[in-house]
């Protein structure tokens, strides 16, 4: 029996993700592998490191440091997240990422990419976190918000754009028991996006428009699969137990902090029902 973790993206939604695996790393829940995307990856590494707390922690003390997320740095970079502070500086100096951890946990962990040329999905396996920074950043880099990254001679944007919930790759890595964990409540669907303004900014990307416009079916088909999968006890599913209002780059500690307390509470809630289903044999 192998163990995989799908997760979810969401720009600052992620902090859902931080406090149900910071709970996970509590309860000493360990797997074989992880398929994340965007902000599940970003904050997903940390789990992989065993640094419990991490993810707040930083998040917490820079989300209103101009350094990292400001209008300034898209207007001057073409990235609202700033790449040299958020992506350099915090992991390198600031808040070290124990990248020996990382390596030493056994954990096989995947970062999902889009790439612009094909409008498909591409997952680098993550081997060495400071050297593939660009891997993940591309994983993170959203739409809009964000310039496209070049890693190894190819354009990449979000993950979730292609492969919003990596469930079907994860079984593909031949994971028969997944833990997914979601960044929006139940009744949650995606709804048509702009298309006028996806043809204009990225009219140089015809298949990235495609992929990027019709994310929202792919989206909710795949939710429609993870909900009946949920029911059959094929999978075991963590998401938010009610809603929050929260930007996607939210910048309101507040907000932040019960992002992530209900994230620990909904996983405390359940962590027997988690444990129940990891050491069931398989159907």
């Amino acid at each position: 029996m192998s163990t995989g973790m799908v997760l979810e993206g969401g720009g600052m939604r992620g902090l859902y993700t931080a406090g149900v695996l910071d709970t996970l790393i509590e309860e000493d829940v360990s797997v074989d592998g992880m398929v994340t995307v965007s902000a599940g990856a970003l904050f997903g590494i940390n789990f992989a490191s065993r640094q419990k707390g991490r993810s707040l922690r930083y998040n917490i003390n820079y989300i209103r440091d101009k350094r990292y997320i400001s209008l300034r740095s898209w207007l001057k970079t073409g990235d609202i997240v700033n790449k040299e502070f958020a992506y350099y500086t915090v992991p390198f100096s600031l808040d070290v990422f124990d990248e020996q951890a990382f390596k030493e946990s056994g954990i096989d962990f995947y970062a999902t990419v889009t790439n612009m040329e094909t409008g498909q999905p591409e997952y680098p396996k993550i081997t060495e976190p400071f050297k593939q920074m660009e891997a993940l950043r591309a994983s993170g880099s959203m739409p809009f918000a964000s310039k496209p990254v070049t890693h190894e001679g190819t354009n990449y944007l979000d993950g979730g754009v292609s492969d919003s919930i990596p469930l079907e790759k994860a079984k593909a890595l031949g994971y028969n028991k997944n833990i997914v964990i979601l960044t929006r409540p139940l009744d949650y669907r995606k709804t048509k996006p702009n298309s006028f303004l996806i043809d204009r900014w990225y009219k140089h990307y015809p298949k990235f428009k495609e992929t990027l416009k019709n994310r929202y079916k792919n989206y909710n088909k795949t939710i429609e699969k993870i909900n009946e999968e949920e029911k059959q006890d094929d999978i075991f599913v963590i998401r938010p137990s009610k809603t929050i209002p929260i930007k996607r780059l939210e910048r309101d500690p507040e907000k932040l902090q019960a992002m992530y307390d209900l994230g620990v509470k909904d996983a405390k809630r359940r962590i027997n029902e988690l444990k129940d289903y990891l050491n069931k044999p398989l159907n």
